[in-house]
Parts: structure tokens; sequence; C-alpha cells
């Protein structure tokens, strides 16, 4: 890739990669904590609502005063120096970015930066993967036109499983599954932000003493982050989703290629060429030994009989028939591997993974029984959980995405375990991002 030595050519001729960071949570912090000191990157402006816990983050990653004192992204350009703005339109319109970095996790905000970033004529790195699996296919194809890269986030797990899906078809594999490993259990669709660190074995005191977000951890063990994951993976690769979505089967790093195989061969799929998120517990609780829980894998297929033997002979983590072979990556770094996002869009006009069709859908599913009137409290609440089923599934049931079911008062009641839809809650027909979504839909359905 020798992203390495192009950085550091930027640097020695005085013009760094400008870098714009909207959003300084978690992502956005871990991604801070690098830029500081990777040669080639300048970030120029950081914005946040929230001023004051993005200085202290700033500080945290290892930022001094000084490098965060600019007044205006002028002056942060000029000066070497970062800029802090409560105010995105304040770090887009002044034309000193090549590239901004999406971090917010809020679907709505989200698109709305983003297009307002593609006017402008900046690349957008998304990490806010709730905003692609909302409207990710059209807002790649609006940056397209405008002859900038829209990119899905390297060091987030949807970009890394795009890579080894590219890996495994520019060697001429089948891809069979992709995916990665998360921490499940059925009941943890139910789980709620009061309930939710009971299933890390944290104590719900010292999260809230620590800052942990209950909703945000809540939205990985109730299914709905892996659901939001694995769409943005079948939209950027073209892998389709099972026809029931996730079965999250319990598998270790070396079984992968015997349970992400097609139910005909003996494994769990409902179709080849899919995704699935393997369980890191056993249905009875037990802990999976040597589990993928941090990881992604592909399972690729060999057409011929001397292709399965080499699989054998590599031990390339075959199958019990040798027709089916398993490669994984053990964790993934998240925000601390965003600078090869950045390189990679602004050096070699590449993205580390695009959507380019409308595939896969996350719809909002009940977790309880719930009242006409009630109002839905969106991805990692108590009203409702995200399942990942096919595009042209949730649009022929015009089912509700998990990204809207968010302040929407419901219009009737609901048996829990339903899938919404549009006609059961109220919503403002000319709000952005329900016209965003309903312009997606108009572009890609079928």
């Amino acid at each position: 890739m020798n992203f390495h030595k192009m950085l550091t050519a930027r640097a020695e001729t005085h013009n760094p990669v400008r870098v714009g960071l909207i959003g300084a949570g978690k992502f956005g912090t871990m991604f801070l904590s690098q830029a500081r000191i990777t040669t080639g990157l300048h970030v120029v402006g950081i914005a946040d609502l929230n001023l004051t816990a993005a200085r202290n983050n700033a500080l945290t990653a290892g930022w001094t005063e000084q490098q965060i004192s600019a007044t205006d992204v002028d002056e942060a350009r000029r000066a070497g120096t970062t800029h802090l703005t409560d105010e995105v339109e304040n770090l887009l319109r002044a034309g000193q970015l090549e590239v901004v970095i999406e971090a917010t996790g809020q679907p709505g905000a989200g698109i709305r930066h983003c297009r307002r970033a593609i006017r402008e004529g900046i690349h957008v790195i998304m990490v806010n993967v709730e905003a692609d699996a909302v409207a990710g296919p059209l807002l790649a194809r609006e940056a397209r036109a405008a002859n900038v890269i829209y990119s899905l986030a390297w060091g987030d797990q949807p970009a890394l499983i795009c890579e080894h899906v590219d890996w495994a078809r520019t060697c001429g594999f089948n891809v069979v599954c992709a995916g990665k490993g998360t921490r499940y259990h059925p009941d943890f669709h139910q789980s709620t932000p009061e309930t939710v660190w009971e299933h890390f074995d944290v104590d719900a005191d010292a999260a809230r003493r620590s800052g942990m977000n209950p909703k945000m951890f809540n939205s990985f063990i109730d299914g709905t982050k892996s659901a939001i994951e694995m769409t943005a993976v079948c939209n950027a690769t073209g892998l389709r989703p099972q026809r029931e979505g996730l079965g999250f089967p319990p598998a270790s790093c070396r079984q992968l290629a015997d349970v992400c195989k097609p139910q005909p061969s003996g494994g769990v799929l409902s179709r080849t060429g899919t995704t699935e998120v393997v369980s890191s517990l056993n249905r009875d609780l037990a802990p999976v030994k040597d589990d993928l829980m941090y990881g992604t894998y592909v399972v690729i297929e060999a057409d011929n009989r001397y292709t399965q033997r080499c699989f054998q002979e590599y031990r390339m983590l075959p199958d019990a028939t040798g027709r089916y072979a398993a490669l994984f990556r053990p964790t993934h770094m998240i925000g601390l591997e965003l600078g090869v996002s950045v390189a990679s869009v602004v050096l070699c006009g590449q993205p580390t993974g695009t959507p380019a069709e409308f595939l896969s859908d996350v719809v909002a599913v009940t977790k309880k029984p719930l009242n006409a009137g009630e109002v839905l409290d969106g991805e990692g609440g108590f009203c409702v959980w995200g399942k990942q089923i096919p595009a042209e599934t949730s649009l022929r049931m015009k089912a509700l995405p998990i990204g809207l079911a968010h302040d929407l008062r419901l219009a009737r009641d609901v048996a829990k375990g339903q899938i919404l839809g549009w006609s059961d809650v109220d919503y403002d027909t000319n709000a952005d991002i329900v016209t965003t979504r309903r312009q997606m839909e108009d572009a890609f359905g079928t």
C-alpha cells in the first residue's frame, strides 16, 4: 500500500492531508490519539456539540492546549494547529479540508453532515454506520456524482470485512460467508439500558462513574449493532442477507468453516454468499473456547480437489469436508486504525468499502408489548432492537428502519416481537431523514 511513504512525501512538501472530525466521542478520540503522531496528517478542526467534552477527550488522547487553540480553521491550517467548534458549518464551509470523518453515531446528523461535505467537495469517511444503514447507497451515489469519495471506516468491522471479501475474490475464491464475532444470546434481544451491564459483567455504578453510555453498549448486546454492520457489509460487497437475518451461531475461530457454510453442507446458513455473526457464548451461556468476539472473518470455497488439498496441507482452517476454509482476524483496533481510510481515500482515491447496492436493511422489532401513544427511544433503548433482513423484504413489508425509530409516537398497540411498519407510527413526512430515506428507496428499490 505504501501509505506511510505517501504520507511522508506530503509532510516533506509541507502539505499534510487536511482532516476534519465531526464527533469527538470514543471512536473520534481513538483516532485523535494516533492522528496526533501520524506523519503527514493534520487534523484542521474538530466539531462537537459538547466542546468541553471534546477538549477533555483531545487532552486525554495526548493533545496539548496549544495544539487545539486555533480560533478558526484558517488559523489552524496556517499554524498547523486545530480548531475546536460546536458548529459543523464552521468546519465544512471554509474549503480547508480534504476529508471529513463523520463519527457522531446519529443517523440524521450523519446524513446532513455527509451531504454538506459532498456539496463542498470534501471526501467523507462514514464512521456513523447507523447513517449508512439508513441511506448509505444513496449518499455514496451522490458522492460519486460530485467526484468525491464516500467510504466506510477502516478499523471498524464493516470495512475490515469488506477487505476480507475483496481479498477472497481477488484470489479467485467464491465467498460463502463473511462477518464478525460478538457476545450473543437470544434473551439479549430484550436487553435494556437498565439491564445491559449484567450481560457484560460490569457494575452499573462503576459504568456510570466511567461515563459509559448504556444505550450504546446495549445496541451491541441486543443484536442491533451487528445487524447494522452486516447491512453495511452487504450493501458494499454484494453479499445478501439470509432470509431470516442473523442467526448468531456459537463458533470458535477454528470452527468458522464448519459452522458458516450452507445447511445442505452441514452448516447453518440458509444461503451462500451471505453474512453471519458468530457468538462467543453457547446457548447455555457457557463461553465458547477460542471465541472471535472482537474479530472478523471470511469463509471461502474450493472448486477443485487440488485447492481442497492445499487447504489441508497449509492448515487454512478447513471444515471437515475440506471444501470450505476460513480466514479470520482476531481483533480490530477501531479508531486507532482509521488513518488507513484517510490515506486510502485522499492519497489513492480508493474507499475502504463503499455501498453500491441496497440489498440489506435493518428494521425495528419490538422488545415488549407497546401501547398506542408510547414514544420509541431508538437504537439501544427500551422499545426496539434492529434486525437484518433483505431489503426487498423490508420494502415489501413497508418496515420501519431502526435508524428512524427514535422519538416517533406509536399510532396503535403492537405486540412483542413485531416488526414495526411505517403505518404503526406517526412521523413527519417532511423530516430530512424521512425524505432522504424515501429518496433512497425510490432510487434503489425494486
